[in-house]
């Protein structure tokens, strides 16, 4: 089961999905078997008939694995609980999603309609998603000019009728197309047809199928040889040429060579060609029609469109209940800690270049990594002493030990040249020190600096009389070196972001929930700062 987005099924269960599983190698992998989900695995040895390959199965590969080895393909049960909640219920809930309406279009449409309804589809997204250079074609009907309309019902899924009703939409004056009042009874008719014409105007602007293709067509040999054969093997059935069952048993034939012989390498046309070909192809009768509209179906109610606010809660309210229990959503303790270290694990995270991993996966809970240790053992392979030396914290150790060399008077020559040489690094790092600490201390008299929440807050009161007692020039220093509390800017920031958020989907809310953190409302922000401070 797939469409152009491939393996859609796969997309409902992404958050179990086995590692190896991707868009490149899951064509003809996934199938419905007894009623199961069934994803063919990679191959454990190759070689073997019966075993796939590491690229993409032939569907007879598949099927020939499947009915041999089908319960070593059957998927995991979360993939299956994912994937069962969200086609229950269907196909019968289909009849849910369809709205039916009143439109008020040019009969050419309404025969292409009555072949394939499906096409209504590609004419509203050609509406809701046109430019300027599509209506452009709209200025003056060629296709579908509006001499001929008649009143019909046509069936949209909701998304297509919300999408086509909600659009504002003025014609241009030269296409003909005309509104009644908003006062009339079929205004919303008039206008629906009106939106529906252009979509299936624009769409025929991009076809490349000519007008006169169909004569161009059947005067081709290819015609000819087709037609010799039909008359050799008795098709017409002694019928006089120019006879009503001569031109009937004609136009059957003029219409299978159209659709299966002289299109077999492109069976999939564009929306726009199939209309045109079915213009063609297809007779109507206009009074047939405006029979039919006297005695129409009544239309479906759109007050669907319309969501109070107490009903979008509730929505939302029973989205969130299908991951959360709703016993436990009030009593739940949102521990700040957890948040802190769940971003600190997620920036650590080596990805690659398919994209960031989340740090809660299970399937690298046992795998373990000292980052400091590969660097370290890095370096001494690579002969990196000086860079470690500049990089490391431990620079006041390494400055005694320094100072300790050049007051050692027993030191040859030899050795003294080695501590000269030495002494450049260390040099470097002092000076790389003191820059940085100059650049701190310009930084806390700015606007740069005073965003930042340092640990100053967080010392006690005894200490705080005490730094009192040191002098005022030791003082300021130390205010102004006082180090950034790391965890607390985090925390503070994560909040603002996710209050500006207004309840809405955002950075700070995606990263979180998607490590198994979940904030509370916005409403229980003071609570959350209140918990910071303490």
């Amino acid at each position: 089961v797939q469409d152009n987005d491939g393996e859609f099924l796969l997309i409902e269960a992404a958050d179990f999905l086995p590692k190896w599983l991707n868009p490149e190698n899951s064509d003809n992998r996934v199938f419905f078997y007894k009623g199961e989900l069934h994803i063919i695995p990679l191959p454990e040895t190759e070689g073997k008939e019966w075993e796939p390959p590491v690229s993409s199965p032939t569907i007879s590969q598949a099927l020939t694995f499947l009915s041999t080895r089908s319960e070593e393909s059957l998927a995991a049960a979360p993939i299956r609980t994912a994937l069962y909640k969200r086609i229950s219920g269907y196909p019968e809930k289909i009849q849910t999603l369809f709205h039916r309406a009143h439109c008020y279009l040019p009969a050419g449409i309404v025969a292409v309609l009555k072949q394939r309804p499906s096409l209504v589809a590609a004419a509203v997204q050609a509406f809701y998603l046109r430019d300027p250079v599509d209506l452009r074609a709209c200025r003056v009907f060629k296709t579908f000019p509006p001499d001929e309309r008649v009143m019909t019902v046509v069936t949209f899924t909701k998304c297509l009728y919300a999408q086509l009703v909600q659009q504002n939409f003025v014609p241009d004056r030269r296409s003909g197309y005309t509104l009644p009042p908003p006062s009339d009874p079929q205004y919303k008719a008039h206008e629906l047809g009106m939106k529906l014409a252009h979509g299936f105007e624009i769409l025929c602007s991009k076809c490349k199928v000519s007008p006169d293709s169909k004569t161009s067509v059947l005067s081709g040999p290819l015609w000819e040889r087709f037609l010799s054969s039909l008359k050799e093997k008795n098709y017409f059935k002694g019928e006089m040429e120019g006879s009503a069952k001569y031109k009937e048993l004609l136009h059957k034939a003029e219409d299978y060579f159209q659709h299966s012989v002289t299109k077999p390498e492109s069976s999939e046309l564009s929306p726009g060609d199939e209309i045109l070909t079915l213009l063609q192809t297809t007779t109507f009768d206009l009074k047939e029609f405006e029979k039919e509209a006297a005695c129409l179906p009544p239309e479906d109610d759109d007050s669907w469109l319309e969501i109070s606010p107490d009903e979008l809660d509730q929505m939302l309210k029973e989205t969130t209940n299908q991951s959360h229990t709703s016993s436990n959503e009030e009593e739940q303790k949102y521990d700040l800690e957890a948040v802190v270290e769940s971003m600190k694990a997620f920036v650590s995270k080596v990805s690659s270049h398919e994209g960031a991993e989340m740090p809660w996966s299970s399937d690298e809970a046992h795998v373990t990594f000292d980052v400091d240790s590969f660097t370290n053992a890095l370096d001494r392979i690579l002969g990196g002493e000086d860079s470690e030396e500049l990089d490391s914290d431990d620079l006041d150790e390494e400055e005694e030990l320094e100072s300790s060399d050049e007051d050692d008077e027993d030191l040859d020559v030899e050795n003294q040249s080695q501590a000269q040489a030495q002494k450049v690094p260390n040099e470097d790092t002092g000076s790389l020190r003191s820059i940085m600490k100059e650049m701190d201390r310009e930084l806390a008299h700015t606007n740069v600096g005073r965003s930042f929440t340092t640990q100053k807050k967080a010392v006690s009161s005894a200490k705080a009389t005490m730094s009192q007692n040191a002098g005022h020039d030791s003082e300021a220093e130390d205010t102004e070196l006082t180090p950034v509390d790391v965890d607390m800017n985090l925390v503070d920031n994560l909040l603002e972001s996710y209050s500006a958020q207004a309840g809405l989907a955002g950075p700070a809310s995606n990263i979180l929930q998607s490590m198994g953190v979940h904030l509370p409302d916005n409403a229980d922000r003071i609570g959350s700062n209140k918990e910071v401070e303490k």
